[in-house]
């Protein structure tokens, strides 16, 4: 599958504008984390866009969310069992199958909760630009659990011991790729 049709499927099937920017963020700091390692960039990259895909259509019934997403790839005639198998990791905790195994699903997991919390810092500054985040202004909000207490801080930690990526190191790196791409992400 190439980017172009990823793109598309999400398109059609996610309206909402902050959504299709949480997706372009993860995307990118999947790219960043398959550059790292040495691993496919592109088909890193795809996982991260179309991880949440169907997600305004699972919204209400969490369950399913992910399982239309591998429908909708093999509708495509995507067979790539990486691909496949990361976007199923994804939903584990409400699916309860397909919990992550590899650095491509552990990547996802972890990587998906910082672009939330990056975003969150970003908008809490006067200028609300990624290009003012700093690794620091990140983790000093870290600490706050009233911030975004939503996130879930304990699913990006696992970046150290699934990934061997230290947090600030794991956030540096999903930062910058971030920043990349600020436009598109309207911060």
């Amino acid at each position: 599958m190439t980017r172009k049709k990823a793109l598309d499927l999400l398109h059609k099937n996610m309206e909402s504008p902050n959504l299709r920017r949480h997706c372009y963020a993860v995307e990118a700091a999947m790219k960043a984390l398959a550059r790292r390692f040495g691993e496919d960039i592109e088909k890193w990259g795809i996982v991260g866009l179309l991880h949440d895909g169907d997600y305004e259509k699972t919204r209400e019934t969490p369950e399913k969310h992910t399982l239309m997403m591998a429908e909708w790839l093999k509708k495509a005639k995507v067979t790539d069992k990486e691909i496949l198998d990361a976007i199923l990791s994804h939903n584990y905790a409400h699916t309860g199958q397909n919990p992550p195994k590899n650095r491509l699903e552990w990547s996802l997991y972890c990587c998906d909760e910082l672009t939330g919390f990056i975003v969150a810092v970003a908008l809490v500054r006067p200028d609300k630009k990624l290009s003012t985040v700093t690794v620091e202004s990140v983790l000093k909000k870290w600490e706050q659990k009233a911030f975004a207490a939503g996130v879930k801080r304990e699913q990006i930690e696992e970046c150290e011991g699934r990934l061997g990526i230290p947090l600030p190191d794991f956030i540096d790196i999903s930062l910058k790729a971030m920043q990349g791409i600020a436009k598109d992400l309207g911060l």
